[in-house]
């Protein structure tokens, strides 16, 4: 049988998806980052495979993009009854028990209308995560998204440091972006004097 039926299994695998943010939050320091995103998606893999032995990434990129997109289509019907004046009591009511649990997307409205295509017309209510796919099985079902952008270079993490996700998000996203601003490298960098050259004075 197959386990993403089972409700125990999929509200499980729903919460890990949740607990890892660089895979569907787009302002995470690791959203864009390739290592990263691998350790994480291997995160899941591990839960997976206690049911699925045979299962590997992209079997998890799979069940993300299916639940993302079915998430999608019951949001955009609500959006669609609440847009045409429907009563309250006729307003759609999702059919998918899940869709409660995936709820957490919808942080994500204001993160992607810089990126949406949507026109500014449209209602605020609209959500626009229907426009900004996240794993490659959406991406073959919608438009381009982040997940098959070309990835920026970055040195990769340990699976143990990535075990700390804030710790590994410090490393990419944190204060070395800052240093190379304010010193012009990755560290400052020394005078240059020529030999024999006396050292430079400073007015007080």
């Amino acid at each position: 049988m197959n386990p993403f039926k089972e409700e125990e299994f999929l509200s499980n695998f729903i919460d890990l998806y949740q607990e890892r943010r660089n895979l569907w939050k787009v302002k995470h320091p690791l959203y864009f980052i390739k290592y990263a995103r691998k350790a994480t998606l291997g995160r899941l893999l591990e839960f997976v495979k206690t049911r699925v032995p045979q299962a590997d990434i992209k079997l998890v990129e799979n069940k993300i993009g299916i639940l993302r997109n079915m998430y999608r289509r019951e949001h955009k019907k609500i959006q669609d009854s609440l847009k045409s004046g429907a009563a309250a009591d006729k307003v759609y009511v999702p059919k998918l028990w899940y869709y409660p649990k995936l709820r957490f997307l919808d942080d994500q409205t204001e993160a992607r209308q810089s990126l949406s295509t949507l026109p500014s017309s449209l209602p605020s209510t609209l959500s626009s995560t229907s426009t900004l796919p996240s794993t490659p099985a959406e991406a073959s079902q919608e438009e381009p998204g982040p997940f098959i952008l070309d990835e920026v270079d970055a040195p990769s993490c340990s699976q143990d440091e990535l075990s700390q996700e804030e710790g590994c998000a410090q490393l990419y996203g944190g204060g070395g972006h800052a240093q190379r601003q304010a010193g012009g490298g990755w560290a400052q960098q020394k005078p240059h004097r020529m030999p024999g050259a006396s050292p430079p004075h400073y007015h007080q």
